[in-house]
């Protein structure tokens, strides 16, 4: 398995076909997966389908040299390739096509096939079992009252009744100034009684716009 199929700096048209063909084969499970694990881009699935080939011919014309290892660290650079920024499960998955391609490139290839089985493994189980979700029993409550109500602790009866806790996050005006939007961050005690807490709501102010849903997190950037 910690073999490779290049000797002392010696390729063959063989070994380095097996080397792209396997490299190649590899990307396109890495692709699979990360459509499979959740919302994926097109144009970035093709990219991880042939990132580790071209990884691994990278490694292969530097293979021997004096500047390989600025080669290989200038391979990993290629993580900031992308103009927009990218999310946690994109950069990773961009690492972990590089890292196959590596391993191919120097001619492990049993090796390389091995990563993409446990790795992919890993992120299939993870992605079953949740892990990472947002587990958070908090939602977020905007409600629109008109201009001429006094917001102050309007709503505090139905709060202590209808929730474990809320705040106040923000207030701004909409309608060209006619209107307020109140953001809350609560709790609910008993999801079941969660539409008679919005019509309690809904009797207070005046029938106008309340969104209750889950809480809008910041977008895993890196």
């Amino acid at each position: 398995m910690l073999t490779s199929i290049f000797h002392a700096g010696t390729f063959y048209i063989a070994s380095v076909t097996a080397a792209l063909g396997v490299s190649f084969a590899l990307g396109l499970v890495i692709a699979f997966l990360y459509k499979l694990s959740g919302i994926h881009i097109g144009s970035f699935a093709v990219v991880l389908a042939v990132l580790p080939m071209l990884v691994a011919c990278v490694i292969m014309i530097v293979n021997g040299n004096l500047g390989a290892s600025v080669a290989v660290l200038g391979a990993f650079g290629l993580v900031r390739f992308r103009s927009a920024p990218g999310t946690a499960r994109e950069i990773g998955f961009i690492f972990f096509a590089m890292a196959v391609g590596l391993a191919a490139g120097m001619g492990f290839l049993s090796l390389a096939a091995l990563l993409a089985l446990a790795a992919g493994m890993a992120i299939l189980i993870l992605e079953k079992m949740h892990f990472g979700d947002d587990l958070s029993p908090e939602r977020e409550l905007r409600i629109t009252i008109p201009e001429d109500l006094n917001y102050n602790g309007i709503f505090d009866d139905l709060f202590q009744i209808y929730t474990r806790h809320a705040r106040l996050d923000r207030v701004k005006t909409t309608d060209m100034g006619t209107m307020y939007e109140l953001s809350y961050r609560i709790e609910l005690r008993d999801q079941e009684k969660e539409k008679a807490f919005i019509d309690e709501l809904r009797c207070r102010n005046g029938n106008l716009s309340i969104i209750l849903g889950l809480v809008q997190r910041e977008k895993n950037e890196l």
